[in-house]
């Protein structure tokens, strides 16, 4: 399985980044790609240790259960459930969030096993920094594909 700590595979999910359009139509979905490039950076932030959310009710329940959907070799499934503190409305500058998107991936990237957080997955729960970085590659290939790259 690829993960944001391996070279090769930052690289590949950069050069797709780098095909994305503030018009690129998504194949499924809601968000344009704007705001799917916010969702993912809000998703990112968690993984390095910049937000916090907190540990959901329905997660504590279920979350172990479906924890390796997020960290083994199946793709996520399109329509996935999102947390609604991840569901991004509103217009924003595609400039922008790719700009971050690509600063936290290679903050992540970079940080290694040693900057992951140590705060659990609001949903999932606690991860080991290998599935941080599987299910990080996992959820950003998910939403590239939903816009064709």
């Amino acid at each position: 399985m690829k993960t944001l700590f391996e070279s090769a595979t930052v690289v590949e999910i950069m050069e797709r980044l780098s095909v994305l359009r503030p018009e690129s139509e998504r194949v499924w979905g809601k968000m344009n790609a704007a705001q799917a490039l916010a969702h993912c950076s809000a998703v990112m932030e968690m993984a390095v240790g910049d937000a916090y959310p907190p540990r959901l009710l329905v997660g504590r329940l279920l979350g172990p259960l479906l924890k390796p959907i997020y960290s083994n070799e199946k793709p996520l499934k399109r329509g996935s459930p999102t947390d609604k503190s991840f569901i991004v409305r509103g217009q924003r500058d595609f400039a922008i969030e790719k700009e971050r998107l690509s600063n936290l991936i290679q903050r992540f990237f970079e940080g290694g096993a040693e900057g992951c957080t140590k705060h659990p997955h609001c949903f999932f729960g606690r991860f080991t920094p290998a599935e941080w970085a599987t299910g990080m590659y996992k959820h950003l290939d998910h939403h590239l594909q939903q816009f064709g790259v």
